[in-house]
């Protein structure tokens, strides 16, 4: 592996005193690889915290022809290094002055400890008597001949169960997908260097997405023994082996960058059921008023998850960037694309045969119908990932215009 100078970006620190940050001394001009390590084998990697990005630009392309190996996240983080990587770079000081007071990160939570719904709403209460639990108009399997042929018992239920499945989806959604990936940047393990605030803020988001998780349970629970409708067993959601499919597909080096990029689509995304379900006056008060909640909430997990895309893309190499773009279109379809498995409990507890499932989903729920849906849900990811660059790469073009999200 040869040695190569690199051209620094000084980390910046601010002096007890001083109006101005100021760069590290040993961050001034040109360093080798040996040299890196040897300074901060000096200075005592003890001290130290956050991987600062203090390489420039033609640092990617040398790794990208294979001159050199870049570390691209502290060990323990969300997305690793292959365990062949050998050049170690600096970090930030841990304390008050490891702000950058100068970043541009403007936070949304300014008003959190007040607006959040997990300080300020109190807990939902279901009453008894509703004749919809869910608007029909978001079921396409309600109105097809085969289940209005079962009797208006048999539609109510279905939409008990969609209601079911849409709370089951969230409670999901939040553990396994989000809540990891928030955490990850929030102890400074996502890969890349945050301002300190964008970190504070991702704890917070942590904090919602638990509450999310619980109040969806707890509605649940309360619909249940309000209908005598009982809770069957139900699946996994499907995006977590559609994306266990695509990040098996990357080299083991971006393993992890699949749950990063999951996490932006579907906090940027405001489905319509978040949209609607909350202006539905058929439905309880409680089911509105919790949908609701965590749709306000969402606005402003929607706003960081945009501005974190902006800062993650350009730590990707070119490289890297080839390899993810084209995987984007597959990430953005397993969120949108509905799960025919979580359908299934409902229409079996109606009476439907195998057979007739099927039917019902082949006809109410056709590949054409499924991919318009995806791309009208797509369309505010689609446009950042535009506004970032994603879609310069040729390859990664085409592959959003074959998923016709374009």
């Amino acid at each position: 592996m040869e040695a190569h100078d690199l051209d620094l970006v000084p980390v910046r620190r601010r002096e007890p005193g001083s109006a101005r940050p100021q760069a590290w001394p040993f961050m001034d001009g040109r360093r080798t690889v040996a040299e890196l390590a040897a300074i901060l084998a000096e200075t005592g990697a003890g001290d130290f915290h956050d991987l600062a990005h203090i390489l420039v630009r033609q640092v990617a392309d040398l790794a990208e022809s294979g001159h050199i190996e870049l570390v691209r996240g502290t060990p323990g983080s969300l997305w690793r290094p292959p365990p062949s990587t050998t050049l170690v770079v600096a970090a930030t000081r841990q304390g008050p002055d490891a702000h950058e007071p100068d970043d541009d990160y403007r936070s949304g939570f300014a008003g959190w400890y007040e607006r959040a719904s997990v300080r300020g709403k109190p807990r939902r209460i279901l009453e008894p008597g509703a004749p919809v639990y869910f608007s029909p108009e978001l079921v396409p399997i309600a109105a097809h001949p085969v289940l209005l042929g079962k009797g208006e018992s048999a539609v109510r239920q279905i939409l008990v169960h969609r209601l079911f499945g849409y709370l089951h989806f969230t409670t999901e959604l939040e553990q396994i997908a989000v809540i990891p990936v928030a955490s990850a940047i929030a102890r400074g393990r996502s890969g890349i260097h945050l301002p300190e605030q964008m970190r504070g803020d991702a704890y917070k988001i942590v904090t919602d997405e638990a509450w999310h998780a619980q109040f969806s349970y707890d509605l649940i629970r309360q619909v249940e023994t309000e209908t005598g409708t009982a809770v069957p067993e139900l699946p996994v959601p499907a995006f977590v082996d559609r994306l266990e499919k695509i990040d098996s597909s990357f080299p083991e080096s971006m393993r992890g960058l699949t749950a990063l990029l999951f996490s932006i689509v579907s906090e940027t995304l405001i489905s319509a059921t978040l949209s609607e379900l909350p202006r539905d006056s058929r439905l309880p008060a409680a089911v509105r008023e919790v949908v609701k909640d965590h749709a306000i909430d969402e606005g402003r997990h929607h706003s960081y998850f945009k501005e974190f895309l902006t800062r993650l893309w350009p730590e990707l190499s070119v490289a890297d960037r080839r390899t993810v773009g084209p995987a984007l279109p597959g990430i953005i379809d397993a969120f949108l694309r509905p799960d025919p498995a979580a359908l299934l409990p409902g229409l079996r507890a109606v009476g439907l045969t195998a057979e007739e499932c099927r039917q019902v989903f082949a006809e109410a729920m056709p590949e054409e119908l499924i991919r318009r849906d995806v791309a009208a849900g797509a369309r505010p990811a689609v446009k950042y990932f535009t506004e970032v660059g994603v879609l310069e790469d040729p390859r990664t073009r085409d592959a959003f215009e074959a998923h016709e999200l374009l």
